[in-house]
């Protein structure tokens, strides 16, 4: 069974493309790019399954066409449409040149000064300028590289320094 903690969001499913089963995929994360992979995970109603690929091809920076196996009709691939796509995270690259930010959603956020946990990041808003943390309590901490002194992909820990009350805006 694939747990949540052992993949990563990096897009999600749109409408199919053609009457042979591929589906149009937005991509949040170049991750699908750089590392080759012979499945993607999609959740299919709560439970993560995963695809495996016969084929894709990149339309642009942010768009492909995927065709699964198993996946032959536009009826089909019909079905998949609005599903989250998840990368596994055991074939992702981890070093900090090629550190994916979303590979981080999961992860305890520690304060550099007090050692203390903060929090867990939820989700990552790249909406803005500014890159942003969101902690599951719904609080913002910039995800800069200035802040972040350590990033401990085996503890599933990230150790900042937050900027002066930050903290007590909660």
């Amino acid at each position: 069974m694939i747990k949540q903690e052992d993949v990563f969001k990096i897009g999600r499913l749109g409408k199919p493309h053609g009457v042979r089963g591929e589906v149009s995929f937005q991509l949040d994360d170049d991750v699908f790019d750089r590392v080759e992979a012979e499945y993607l995970v999609l959740d299919i109603d709560g439970i993560l399954v995963p695809f495996f690929m016969e084929e894709y091809r990149f339309r642009n920076d942010n768009l492909a066409f995927v065709k699964f196996s198993d996946v032959d009709t536009q009826e089909r691939a019909s079905e998949l449409t609005g599903s989250n796509v998840y990368f596994p995270r055991e074939l992702a690259e981890t070093g900090d040149e090629n550190l994916n930010l979303g590979m981080l959603v999961g992860f305890c956020l520690v304060d550099g000064t007090t050692g203390k946990e903060v929090g867990t990041i939820a989700a990552i808003n790249d909406q803005t300028a500014n890159v942003l943390f969101e902690l599951e309590d719904g609080l913002l901490v910039p995800a800069s590289d200035e802040l972040i002194t350590d990033i401990d992909m085996d503890k599933r820990q990230i150790v900042m320094n937050i900027p002066d009350g930050l903290l007590a805006l909660r």
